[in-house]
C-alpha cells in the first residue's frame, strides 16, 4: 500500500490505540490534517520510527529526540490524546495530551501541540522540539534521573547530631602493581605517627596485614576524611597504595562516646536511608540539565535519637579524668525513662574492655541501698528503729568490723545508714530468710538480664542465701555480692522512682528483660529515700557541693585482697541517677569526690559557661 493510499483508508474511519487508550476519528475529512497528526500519534506511542520518518519533514531530527526520550525517561509507554485540530486552509494546529508511563508507577503528564502544513494535498508534520514538550529546544532531550535522599542523622537525646552524612578513606594495597611489603610498612609506619597525634585513628600490624595478602587488591584499613586526605597527599606515588573516597556515617565528635557510637551506628545503618525522590528533565546532548518539567524531592528518613546527652557524657568523661591514673568509670541514666545518658571511663579501664557496663565488683556499702530496703519489707524496720552499731559484731562465728571499728552504740536505722555501719546491715541481712535479699535486689534491678540494643551490659548477682554466712556479707556489699557501675545505676534508678526502669540506649529498639519483677512499696521508697538524704546531709557524702539540687546516695567501700574500691551512686531530684566506681580506689571518698565534680561541671556546661575542672585533692581536702 502506497502513502497515498494509507490515508485514504485513515480518512474513511480511524481508531488509535496509544498505550491501551484509543482515539477513534470515524469522520472523513481528507482535506484536513487529522489523520496524519493521529497517524503521528500512533508513531510515537509506538515507537514506529519508520512511520515518523514519512511524514514529518525532518526525519533525523523528529526520531533521533523521540528515540533519545523513550530512553531517557526510562518510559514503559506513553498515552497520547488528540484533543483538537484546528486547520486552515494549507496550515494546520493538532492539539493533544502526553502521558508519560514511567517506572514504579510514576508518569509525567503535559499539553503540547504539533503544526502540519499543506502541500500538494499532502499534510506533513512540521518537526519542531517543543512537539515533544513545549519548553524542549534543539539537541535536547528528556531525561528521568533519581534524587538521592540524604541519610537522616543519628542524634542524642539533647537534639545534637552524633553521626552525620559524611565520607572515609579506604586504604588499599595493590600486590600486583608494587612491593607490598614496603606498602603496607609505609602505611603503618604513617598511621603510627596519626596515632600519636590522635588516637582515634586505628593502626595496623605489619605481619598480621602481610599474611593476609592475597593476588587481589586488600583494603588495608579506613580513615575519616581529613587523615585521608593528608594520607593521599603525603604518600603520593607509591606504587600499588591506592584510596578510595567512600560515603559513611562519620562521627560528628569522634572523642564522643566513640565505641557506643561505633555500636550504634551499625545497628540503625539501614534505618537512615530515605526514600530517592526523581525528576524529569529537559537534558542537552552532553546530559547537562536545563530545566524540570516534573520534580518529586526525597523522603527524608527520621532521624535516629540515642539516648546519650552531650553534656552529660562530657561532664561524665571529664569527671573521670581526676583519676586518670586508675580504673575509674561513671554511668548516668534517667531514672523516669531509662535512658543511658552517660558512660564514661578512663583509659586504664579501657585495657580491661566495657566495665562501666559488664564489670562485676563488690559494690560494698552501696548495697546497704538494698539491705535497708529488705529490712523494711521483711523485718518491719523503718528509719526511725534503734538498732545496733557496735564497732565490732561476731554473727555466727564471722567478725564483722565498722570502718576503724567506729561505733554508733544503739542508733536509729537512719543514723547506721547515714555513717555506714556495717555491724548492722550484717544483722539485717543475716535475720532474713534465704532468696529474700536476693529477690529484693532483682526488684532494684541487679541480678536482671537487660539485652539493650547497641550495649553489653551485665548488672550484677546476689547469693541465694542459704548459707548463714552468705547472708552475714552480702547485708553490707561483701562475699558473693557483684555488681556493675551500670547495675548500681539502676539501683539508683529505681530509689529515685520505685520500679526498676527498663534501660534504653536507641529510640526505638526495644530493650528485653529476663524477668519482670514487683515495684517498691511507696512508704518503702519514702523511707529509703529518707535515708539516702541523710548520707548526702549528715553523713558520709557530707560536704558535696550540691549545686543542682538535692542528692540522695550512699557511698561504699568494698575490700579486697588487693585493697578497696570506692564506690558512690545515688540520684540527684532533676531525674539523674549515677554509679562511680574508683577501682581499688580507697575510701569512697574518691569515689565521691568524682561524682561532685561531675554534677559542679554537668551544671556549667547546661549553663552554657566553662570552668576549670577542680584537681582530686582540692576537691577532697
Amino acid at each position: 500500500m502506497n502513502k497515498a493510499q494509507r490515508r485514504s483508508l485513515l480518512a474513511l474511519c480511524m481508531t488509535v490505540v496509544f498505550a491501551g487508550s484509543s482515539l477513534t476519528a470515524c469522520t472523513p475529512r481528507p482535506d484536513t490534517a487529522d489523520p496524519i497528526a493521529q497517524e503521528f500519534l500512533h508513531a510515537w506511542a509506538e515507537q514506529d520510527f519508520d512511520t515518523i520518518s514519512t511524514i514529518t519533514d525532518q526525519a533525523e531530527l523528529a526520531t533521533d529526540m523521540l528515540s533519545k526520550s523513550f530512553d531517557g525517561l526510562q518510559a514503559e509507554s506513553v498515552e497520547l490524546t488528540l484533543d483538537s485540530v484546528d486547520s486552515r486552509d494549507t496550515i494546520a494546529t493538532a492539539h493533544f495530551s502526553v502521558v508519560w508511563k514511567l517506572p514504579r508507577d510514576r508518569e509525567i503528564s503535559y499539553d503540547s501541540a504539533m503544526t502540519l502544513t499543506k502541500m500538494r494535498n499532502e499534510w506533513t508534520v512540521r518537526w519542531e522540539p517543543s512537539l515533544v514538550h513545549p519548553k524542549l529546544g534543539a539537541t535536547q532531550h528528556l531525561e528521568l534521573r533519581a534524587i538521592e535522599a540524604q541519610r537522616a542523622n543519628v542524634i542524642s537525646s539533647d537534639g545534637a547530631p552524633v553521626l552525620a552524612p559524611g565520607s572515609i578513606f579506604r586504604v588499599l594495597v595493590d600486590p600486583t602493581a608494587g612491593d607490598s611489603e614496603v606498602v603496607v610498612k609505609r602505611v603503618a609506619e604513617y598511621l603510627e605517627a596519626a596515632h600519636a597525634q590522635d588516637a582515634q585513628v586505628r593502626t595496623i600490624d605489619v605481619e598480621d596485614t602481610l599474611n593476609n595478602l592475597g593476588d587481589s587488591t586488600y583494603s588495608l584499613t579506613t580513615v575519616d576524611a581529613n587523615v585521608g586526605a593528608r594520607m593521599q597527599q603525603d604518600l603520593a606515588g607509591l606504587p600499588g597504595l591506592n584510596f578510595n573516597e567512600e560515603a559513611a556515617m562519620v562521627a560528628t565528635d569522634p572523642g564522643f562516646a566513640p565505641d557506643i557510637v561505633s555500636r550504634v551506628s551499625r545497628i540503625v545503618d539501614e534505618e537512615l536511608d530515605g526514600s530517592n525522590g526523581w525528576r524529569a528533565s529537559i537534558v542537552t546532548s552532553n546530559g547537562a540539565v536545563i530545566d524540570d518539567i516534573a520534580y518529586h524531592a526525597p523522603e527524608l528518613a527520621p532521624s535516629v535519637k540515642i539516648s546519650l546527652d552531650h553534656n552529660v557524657q562530657r561532664a561524665a568523661e571529664e569527671a573521670v579524668e581526676l583519676r586518670a591514673d586508675m580504673k575509674t568509670m561513671m554511668v548516668v541514666m534517667r531514672p523516669s525513662t531509662g535512658e543511658i545518658l552517660a558512660v564514661a571511663q578512663t583509659n586504664e579501664a579501657d585495657k580491661d574492655g566495657d566495665m562501666a557496663l559488664m564489670g562485676q565488683y563488690p559494690p560494698g556499702s552501696t548495697f546497704k541501698i538494698i539491705t535497708a530496703a529488705a529490712g523494711l519489707m521483711h523485718e518491719n524496720l523503718s528509719p526511725d528503729t534503734i538498732v545496733p552499731c557496735p564497732g565490732t559484731m561476731n554473727i555466727f562465728g564471722r567478725i564483722v568490723t565498722n570502718y576503724n571499728s567506729f561505733s554508733l552504740g544503739n542508733t536509729s536505722l537512719d543514723n547506721a545508714f547515714a555513717n555506714s555501719c556495717n555491724t548492722t546491715f550484717a544483722d539485717i541481712s543475716t535475720n532474713l530468710a534465704p532468696g529474700q535479699l536476693k529477690n529484693v535486689a532483682k526488684q532494684f534491678g541487679l541480678g536482671i538480664d537487660y539485652q539493650i540494643p547497641g550495649l553489653d551490659t551485665m548488672t550484677g548477682s546476689v547469693p541465694e542465701g542459704d548459707i548463714t554466712l552468705d547472708r552475714t556479707e552480702s547485708g553490707y556489699g561483701q562475699g558473693l555480692d557483684l555488681a556493675s557501675p551500670f547495675g548500681m545505676a539502676l539501683v539508683a534508678a529505681t530509689a529515685a522512682t520505685g520500679a526498676a526502669p527498663i534501660p534504653t540506649l536507641i529510640a526505638g529498639h526495644e530493650t528485653t528483660t529476663s524477668e519482670e519483677v514487683p515495684p517498691l512499696e511507696p512508704e518503702v521508697l519514702a523511707n529509703v529515700q529518707r535515708m539516702m538524704k541523710s548520707v548526702v546531709n549528715d553523713g558520709t557524702a557530707r560536704g558535696m557541693r550540691q549545686t543542682g539540687g538535692q542528692i540522695y546516695a550512699k557511698t561504699g567501700e568494698a575490700e579486697i585482697n588487693e585493697g578497696s574500691h570506692a564506690w558512690f551512686t545515688g540520684y540527684r531530684e532533676d531525674d539523674l541517677a549515677f554509679a562511680t566506681l574508683v577501682v581499688l580506689g580507697g575510701g569512697s571518698e574518691t569515689a565521691t569526690a568524682v561524682t561532685d565534680q561531675f554534677f559542679v561541671r554537668l551544671d556549667e556546661l547546661r549553663a552554657g559557661g566553662d570552668i576549670a575542672v577542680s584537681t582530686e585533692e582540692e576537691l577532697i581536702g
